[in-house]
């Protein structure tokens, strides 16, 4: 079985690389192979390689600044997944798509169930939906998704930005009122492979089949205590010189820190029928970062 993985230099797609392995041969591809701003250059890849699995990694993931660049976030984040779906449509394939929280805009107070309505109030999350309601319009065959603050080792993350900022200050302001899952891209490529070997064994899909699935780890927190956790961790790790102290990360309102881009300030998702339709249970992200930390570690002192 031959697998089309867009977006291998992503946080995810980089982890994706090594469990999709064992489901068949893995052709990865990055911008320079894959550009999705090229959608006649993108159909015509998988016209060409004609997959029996599309796995897309790949979006523009940069909130804010998509705000000012909303007709080319479209493009890669709506635009081409329907482009991909169609392709996989036609040729009978397995579409597997990520998406975000950020459909949703926050205001529920309980974890959002994937039957929830969607109501995004950024361009990254309308265009990100715009991305989900191609391929279901497509037919195709297909899962996706929806994931939250996805932290790894490879690419920009909340957690590395933590990290630089904790060795250039002794106190920091960080957002108390927005609360969500801390995801670890690892994480998220482990499910996909695990879901993609069960759809394979045990639970086949018909070919028109569209599914949704929430994927984050299990414990919510704000971005006040994910940062609070991270400069703790890192300072018993050796290597970390770090000039703030878990006690100066200050507590804030949203209102206090404005973005660009609104956020949800509730982006807790219910994982149940992931859990449910795999037997699986989402984890806590606290191992995955402190072994992020230490691979970091181990980066910068050279090994």
């Amino acid at each position: 079985m031959s697998i089309l993985l867009i977006g291998k230099d992503g946080q995810v797609g980089w982890q994706l690389q090594r469990s999709l392995a064992p489901h068949g041969e893995v052709i990865a591809c990055g911008r320079s192979e894959c550009d999705l701003t090229d959608l006649d250059r993108l159909r015509s890849l998988v016209r060409q390689l004609k997959p029996a699995v599309i796995v897309n990694a790949s979006a523009y993931t940069a909130v804010d600044r998509a705000e000012s660049e909303a007709e080319l976030v479209m493009r890669i984040n709506g635009e081409a997944p329907g482009v991909l779906a169609e392709e996989v449509a036609r040729l009978g394939a397995l579409l597997i798509h990520y998406s975000t929280d950020y459909v949703y805009d926050g205001c529920k107070t309980e974890p959002y169930l994937e039957s929830d309505p969607t109501n995004p109030q950024s361009v990254y999350g309308r265009t990100k939906l715009a991305g989900e309601d191609a391929i279901r319009a497509s037919g195709a065959k297909s899962v996706i998704f929806r994931t939250s603050w996805v932290f790894g080792a490879r690419g920009g993350n909340f957690v590395k930005t933590i990290l630089r900022l904790a060795r250039e200050k002794e106190t920091l302001n960080v957002v108390t009122d927005q609360i969500g899952s801390p995801t670890p891209a690892a994480m998220i490529a482990t499910v996909t492979g695990v879901a993609l070997a069960l759809l394979r064994q045990g639970q086949a899909m018909n070919r028109e089949e569209q599914r949704l699935y929430h994927l984050c780890c299990g414990r919510p927190v704000s971005w006040h205590e994910f940062a609070c956790t991270i400069v703790e961790r890192a300072r018993a790790v050796p290597g970390f010189d770090l000039r703030l102290k878990p006690a100066a990360i200050i507590g804030i309102p949203g209102s206090e820190y404005p973005t660009a881009a609104v956020r949800p300030a509730n982006s807790r998702l219910d994982c149940t029928r992931l859990e449910c339709d795999f037997g699986l249970q989402m984890p806590d992200w606290e191992p995955y970062l402190a072994r992020m930390l230490q691979l970091l570690s181990l980066k910068q002192n050279g090994y």
